[in-house]
């Protein structure tokens, strides 16, 4: 059996990892790879309802939405990415724990170090194998999003500042799990800059994609 593989996609609101996940997700189909796209949150028919609470919803606390998130992407691992790893898929999500990290940890200044611990121990430390931080400015990410479509989006550009100063500081820290891209470069030069990351690292094995 083919091993598993986990990609993450992050970066602020309207930097366009979806485009990136697609784009990524249709080469390795393409290769004969199974792959599972999911995001976070929403990845679960609960984590769904988590998410619809959290962004839609009434007000809730900075320290109860961390909890929230946690709640999500722990249900997530158990019931969807562990068990198409354990089968042999490439599992790609849009967002993971250093959404958390950066959005509550930094955004709503909780603590980065201790939300980093709360999702840890909810995804029982499962980390990407690659994590893509698709690179905008604020500014630009405002640009993009045009109409505000949740809670976090509808944040001051200071907030998203921070959660962009935070996931390139992670990316610093940890350069052999991260890709940072150039999210005003053209899709296919970013796809093409993934691709390439994943090969030469050997996370996709000789012509995979």
């Amino acid at each position: 059996m083919t091993d598993g593989l986990f990609i993450a996609f992050e970066g602020g609101d309207g930097a366009g990892k979806s485009t990136q996940v697609r784009l990524l997700a249709d080469a390795l189909e393409s290769a004969g790879r199974e792959v599972v796209v999911t995001r976070q949150p929403g990845g679960t028919p609960l984590g769904a309802q988590i998410r619809d609470l959290v962004l839609h919803g009434d007000h809730v606390s900075p320290r109860a939405e961390a909890l929230l998130f946690a709640a999500d992407k722990a249900h997530h691992v158990d019931q969807l990415i562990r068990p198409s790893m354990d089968r042999g898929a490439v599992v790609i999500t849009d967002r993971y724990t250093d959404s958390a990290v950066a959005y509550q940890g930094a955004g709503r200044d909780l603590g980065a170090v201790e939300v980093h611990d709360l999702q840890m121990w909810a995804v029982g430390s499962l980390v990407p194998d690659l994590t893509v931080i698709v690179d905008v400015t604020a500014q630009e990410g405002r640009r993009r999003r045009g109409e505000v479509h949740d809670r976090l989006e509808a944040e001051a550009d200071a907030f998203h500042d921070a959660i962009r100063h935070h996931y390139l500081a992670m990316a610093q820290g940890s350069p052999e799990r991260y890709l940072v891209v150039d999210g005003t470069s053209s899709p296919e030069s970013i796809h093409a800059a993934v691709v390439g990351r994943l090969a030469s690292s050997g996370l996709l094995g000789s012509g995979t994609v």
